[in-house]
């Protein structure tokens, strides 16, 4: 089999297409680097989600925690503790021992059905503890991030008559950003990385349709060398960061675009002609 032919077959098989039986013998290099980088495809896709809706919940917490009613400040700021506080393996643990406990026929609430075998799966219940580990941490980055914005700019903007949600929009949340965005790219490449964690978490994947760890460990577990799958997953990820590396900065400088230290100034050629 040709390196394209066992391309077409495994590119896609942790989305349900192509092959459904994993190749048992004759491990080719092609064949570890198809099958592992189709597993990334669920890498990218808790990533992606985790760090998308986590963003949302993490301004709310942001500004919950930056509050001065203790009702609002205080489950913002247990929140963040608890989730900055404790390993994100043993919430992974905790997080897929709490789904089982459920009833496996769903619940019964207000007099309606709901379903929780799903939440056991990795798709949903993995992704919910990335979603709420990384809104913690970014949380906390723009709680930081709140409280470092300059003062004259707070004062400039009342000065306009900018006051409560206008002058968060306007001025406090695009500053938030900026002055926060650098750690938060930190966060987003930590996020991607610790998708990895999902494999040993517990929470199986759907008909053999793993992340890159799940390949890669069952090349390793075959041919009893671990230093081929796993550098693969390696070059993987580094790939992966280098792209994160490059839309995050495209967005910082977007952020930045403003400031005079980002513009290219232009070259001026003063020949001295006269000393």
């Amino acid at each position: 089999m040709s390196c394209l032919e066992t391309i077409g077959q495994y590119a896609f098989r942790s989305l349900g297409y192509g092959e459904k039986l994993l190749p048992r013998t004759d491990f080719t290099l092609c064949q570890q680097f198809t099958l592992i980088g189709s597993g990334l495809v669920w890498n990218i896709y808790f990533g992606v989600l985790a760090l998308t809706f986590g963003f949302f919940l993490a301004n709310a917490l942001a500004m919950a925690k930056a509050a001065q009613n203790p009702w609002i400040r205080k489950p913002a700021e247990w929140f963040i503790f608890v989730f900055r506080g404790s390993p994100l393996f043993i919430q992974f643990f905790l997080a897929y021992a709490a789904l089982v406990m459920l009833p496996r026929g769903g619940i019964d609430l207000f007099g309606l059905h709901i379903p929780t075998a799903w939440l056991t799966s990795a798709w949903a219940g993995a992704l919910i503890v990335l979603f709420l580990n990384t809104a913690a941490y970014t949380a906390e980055i723009f709680y930081g991030a709140l409280r470092s914005i300059p003062k004259g700019d707070l004062e400039a903007a009342e000065a306009y008559g900018l006051t409560g949600w206008a002058k968060y929009r306007r001025i406090q949340w695009p500053t938030m950003l900026r002055l926060g965005w650098p750690a938060y790219t930190n966060e987003a490449i930590f996020l991607f990385h610790a998708t990895t964690l999902v494999f040993f978490s517990g929470f199986p994947a759907f008909q053999q349709r793993g992340d890159a760890l799940y390949y890669a460990n069952y090349f390793a577990d075959k041919t009893f060398n671990p230093f081929v799958p796993y550098p693969i997953v390696a070059f993987y990820f580094i790939l992966l960061t280098f792209a994160l590396i490059g839309v995050f900065g495209f967005v910082n400088r977007r952020l930045n675009r403003h400031l005079p230290s980002n513009t290219r100034s232009k070259i001026r050629l003063r020949p001295q002609l006269i000393r």
